[in-house]
């Protein structure tokens, strides 16, 4: 088939390159504009993009695909379908019934249990056993269409947000691969979502990863493996210069009561900072000082023991 790859993170170029690997022709590929990046804030293009100008495939970026132009330009490639993966804009009613074959999207979770901008990262926060990849036929509503082909996988107990990220990427490709099978020998059978079943998985924000203490550590442990690798779950610690953010990548859980304040460091040593939450410890493994790398914590109590010494009280 004559396909319209659409979409911009490393998720969707794993997908574009199944595609360029499979037996179908990619005419054309959609994605965000190039974004200032990095500390000189140049344009950098998407790992999409990146990956369509080293296969020489026609690349489009329009703002948006409201506009009357950019609809006209993408029916005039005359595909026979439009595969979405992570695009990050909107496809409305007048692009969905373009394509002959319309539009299927690779979601990454198990739908209807996680629609919405960040399912890799709420399925780990939530504690669900397991996780997967959709492919869905799409339609006017947010990931409410019809499901063609699901792959499953568990999510381990330490698993984060990225390493669930390359699961679910590696199923994905097959997924999709048969997906279009289906379609092109016209023998799919779409499953419609049972929509009591639904959550909506909510875009994350940098101040959400804050760490507050009070909850119990095992939710805490939850959050700080699914915010990794982004947007990294954080606290801050008190210095000579005020409160300073430090950035928590990984964390163990530790059994135990305790009668100090949450927040409060318990235990400094080569095992790691032990620090008191609601209910429960934590043991912080690896994390990060303002303007350095993310490093064990018994390297970095080399050199910064006193910043954590016990009784210290995280904010």
């Amino acid at each position: 088939m004559n396909i319209i790859f659409a979409g911009t993170p490393d998720f969707a170029a794993v997908h574009l390159q199944a595609l360029l690997d499979s037996e179908h022709n990619v005419i054309a590929v959609y994605t965000q504009p190039d974004r200032p990046a990095g500390r000189g804030k140049k344009l950098l293009a998407s790992p999409v993009k990146q990956l369509a100008q080293a296969q020489q495939i026609p690349v489009y970026q329009p703002q948006s695909l409201r506009d009357e132009n950019a609809q006209a330009e993408l029916a005039a490639l005359g595909a026979d379908i439009m595969v979405v993966v992570a695009y990050g804009l909107i496809l409305p009613q007048a692009v969905l019934d373009t394509p002959r074959l319309g539009c299927i999207n690779v979601h990454a979770s198990l739908l209807p249990r996680w629609r919405g901008a960040a399912p890799i990262q709420r399925a780990v926060e939530a504690g669900d056993s397991e996780s997967g990849v959709a492919i869905m036929q799409m339609e006017a509503g947010l990931d409410t269409g019809p499901v063609l082909v699901e792959r499953r996988c568990p999510i381990a107990v330490t698993e984060t947000g990225g390493s669930l990220h390359d699961k679910l990427a590696e199923l994905g490709g097959p997924a999709l691969i048969q997906a279009l099978a289906q379609l092109a020998a016209d023998s799919a059978k779409p499953e419609s979502q049972d929509n009591a079943q639904a959550n909506y998985a909510n875009k994350i924000t940098k101040e959400e990863a804050r760490i507050d203490w009070q909850r119990p550590a095992q939710e805490l442990h939850r959050q700080i493996r699914a915010f990794n690798p982004f947007p990294v779950s954080w606290s801050t610690y008190p210095d000579k210069k005020g409160e300073q953010r430090l950035r928590i990548y990984s964390a163990t859980l530790e059994n135990g009561c305790h009668s100090d304040n949450p927040g409060t460091i318990l235990a400094c040593d080569d095992e790691g900072i032990l620090v008191a939450c609601g209910r429960e410890a934590l043991r912080l493994q690896l994390i990060q000082l303002p303007g350095k790398k993310a490093l064990p914590a018994a390297e970095i109590l080399k050199g910064y023991r006193a910043l954590f010494a016990p009784g210290t009280q995280l904010g």
